[in-house]
């Protein structure tokens, strides 16, 4: 099966985000390092970059008179253009937003980071998650987040079960067959 043009720049995307890292930031600081990540990695590829563009989806009712805007969106030489969200949390209205963009012909990217598992959208939204750490800031400014290189991230736990100690073996085995004879 082909690759989709928005599979193809989520991947790239996802190779760019995999570059960041920081140490106890805010929700709002680790947003902000991930908008300047995307803008970043637009503007490499030649793109006019936007921040807060007006989405084609308007804000809700009492505000229906003005647009919903989006983090970044990016216009190509060659191609749709691509708009991109960044969220910590799974908002329906993100969704709304990104769908709403696809309908208008964008191609839609949502950046999705945090700790633990993050809920994929719908199609065809592309997802690029970026995964961070979460703690408690011993100062008192509430939840701050870690992102380390990819290369520095421990391994995930495989199981909880116990490892039993087992015994050497000599190699080679021994074979429980009987030794060939000739004829």
């Amino acid at each position: 099966m082909a690759e989709t043009d928005g599979e193809r720049l989520a991947a790239s995307l996802a190779d760019r985000l995999d570059t960041v890292t920081f140490t106890d930031l805010t929700t709002d600081e680790v947003t902000a390092r991930l908008i300047d990540a995307v803008v970043d990695w637009a503007a490499a590829q030649g793109w006019r970059v936007y921040r807060r563009a007006a989405s084609v989806l308007p804000l809700p009712p009492p505000m229906s008179a003005q647009q919903s805007v989006l983090d970044v969106a990016c216009a190509r030489p060659a191609g749709p253009p691509v708009v991109v969200e960044i969220d910590h949390g799974t908002r329906r209205r993100t969704w709304e937003k990104l769908l709403a963009e696809a309908e208008a012909g964008r191609i839609p990217l949502w950046v999705r980071w945090g700790a633990g598992r993050l809920t994929p959208p719908p199609a065809p939204i592309a997802m690029v998650a970026c995964e961070v750490s979460r703690r408690m800031d011993p100062t008192g400014r509430g939840r701050v987040h870690s992102r380390s290189p990819r290369a520095d991230m421990p391994p995930p736990a495989h199981s909880a079960a116990r490892v039993a100690e087992t015994a050497a073996v000599e190699l080679p085995l021994p074979s429980s067959e009987p030794p060939a004879t000739g004829t």
